[in-house]
């Protein structure tokens, strides 16, 4: 009897395992990892992104994981020294390692891309620059990472990437659905403009209202599935950093004298520079016959004066040379008009953060909180603010100015389209830049892994066959005991 019970447990355990439905089982997506260096004119800066494998689209949704400020100046500082460029990187890139598996590390991807202090470069030495390029590839091919490269950007690719940042962290491109359990493109997407100001370029990036009529000013992307057209265009010795060179150099040279008044300097402040520092950058090396002869130190006195120093700010730009034509900027340089909302970053959210305009005030407002800033004396700046880095606090009037005179005369924005920019310089949890619309973009060339599928038992029908396994055999079992 006890065997018979047995054999008929078994024959029972054997239907039931057959009639279990067993089904295809998706497993969770594995994690990639992407890092892009950020070699800026005054600093470098490392982010590390992660995105799923299964990809959105043929683009990965990326997000980003880690942040890490490069100690110094840029890479372009080391021009006398190029091996200290790639030394300069290893600090973040060991902090990048903790936070990637090491399992995962030598598949990372792992960019580095140069902007406008490395285009100065190239431009007064280019064999040099090859050098500092050099000595960073030689850095990065020491880690266990994919090292695909360190190259400089060109302007007009800083301000796409720029924009494709924008439009991702404020879900123009894609969306969760929570309802559909996938990422969806918003029906009515509002797709953002991108203004960067950086230390040696300045960039601005749109979709226009009509086509774009000069198309080398145009870039095309294809993200998610869809197709973009841009206008965006760079101005290589536009940024905050020259500007202020170039405007120390149009001072000196109309007065040609040791002492020279500085109307965008707080009054009572006083910096003394050397000629011989307008030959260090491309920006300002031209020969002008008004300059002092030598390498003389010259004096700038500040005056505290608003409204001599929005003129003397405007005097950096040719006007003159777009005639009377609306699709120009300045330097006869095509532009559409300006339409949609708009994200300012970099120094642009920077100077204005610190006078407290990136609120939404008025352009009204605004002029008024500059034009007051600009007349405080240097006395009462520096005890206002204290913890301020004394070498950048005199500097804020002349950029501001500055700021206003690209976005309202050269950019064309106006009383009403004021309203439209929005100074900010994080969106979510990531930062603002060209960085991730470049690791983005650069996603659509490594290929998306399918979903791997394996052959599983359905959770409940798995379960509901192991209990009856259980209590077959302990019936079976008690039928062998008695």
């Amino acid at each position: 009897t006890a065997i018979v019970g047995a054999l008929i447990a078994v024959s029972i355990i054997a239907l039931v395992l057959s009639l279990v439905k067993i089904e295809d089982v998706t497993l969770p997506p594995t994690v990639k990892y992407g890092m892009v260096f950020d070699a800026g004119s005054s600093h470098t800066s490392l982010f590390v992104y992660e995105w799923d494998s299964d990809k959105e689209n043929d683009t990965g949704v990326v997000s980003q994981t880690l942040s890490c400020d490069v100690q110094g100046q840029g890479i372009s500082s080391y021009a006398n020294d190029p091996p200290k460029a790639g030394d300069s990187l290893r600090e973040c890139l060991d902090k990048a390692l903790k936070v990637i598996p090491a399992a995962k590390q030598r598949d990372v991807p792992v960019y580095l891309g140069a902007t406008a202090g490395m285009r100065l470069l190239r431009e007064q030495n280019s064999s040099v620059a090859d050098q500092v390029l050099a000595e960073v590839a030689k850095t990065m091919r020491e880690y266990p990472v994919a090292f695909r490269g360190a190259r400089i950007l060109t302007g007009e690719e800083e301000g796409a990437y720029g924009w494709i940042t924008v439009n991702y962290l404020l879900d123009s491109f894609t969306k969760y659905s929570p309802k559909a359990h996938m990422w969806v493109r918003p029906e009515a997407a509002n797709i953002f403009g991108a203004l960067d100001l950086g230390g040696a370029s300045t960039q601005i990036s749109f979709m226009p209202e009509g086509s774009v009529i000069n198309w080398t000013e145009a870039s095309k992307f294809t993200l998610y599935g869809y197709n973009y057209n841009i206008y965006t265009h760079s101005y290589l010795c536009y940024g905050q950093n020259e500007m202020l060179k170039r405007l120390a150099k149009e001072l000196i040279a109309v007065r040609g004298e040791l002492g020279v008044d500085h109307p965008c300097y707080p009054k009572d402040y006083n910096e003394t520079i050397s000629l011989s520092s307008f030959r260090t950058s491309p920006c300002t090396n031209r020969s002008d016959p008004r300059l002092p002869l030598g390498d003389r130190n010259v004096t700038l006195e500040g005056r505290g004066n608003p409204r001599g120093c929005l003129a003397a700010v405007k005097k950096l730009f040719n006007f003159s040379a777009c005639g009377q034509s609306q699709d120009c900027t300045f330097d006869g340089v095509y532009q559409p008009p300006v339409s949609g909302q708009f994200m300012a970053f970099s120094a642009f959210y920077y100077n204005f953060k610190f006078l407290n305009l990136t609120k939404g005030q008025s352009l009204a407002a605004v002029r008024e909180t500059i034009e007051h800033f600009c007349t405080r004396s240097w006395e009462d700046l520096s005890s206002s603010y204290p913890k301020e880095n004394p070498k950048r606090l005199p500097k804020y009037c002349a950029n501001a100015n500055y700021i206003l005179t690209l976005l309202l005369d050269a950019y064309k924005f106006n009383e009403t389209s004021w309203n439209n920019i929005f100074f900010q310089m994080k969106a979510g949890s990531a930062d603002v830049g060209w960085m991730l619309g470049y690791m983005l973009n650069l996603t659509n060339m490594i290929p998306a892994e399918p979903p791997v599928r394996v052959k599983g038992h359905v959770p409940s029908l798995w379960a509901a066959a192991i209990t009856f396994i259980f209590l077959t055999l302990a019936l079976g079992l008690v039928a062998l005991l008695l």
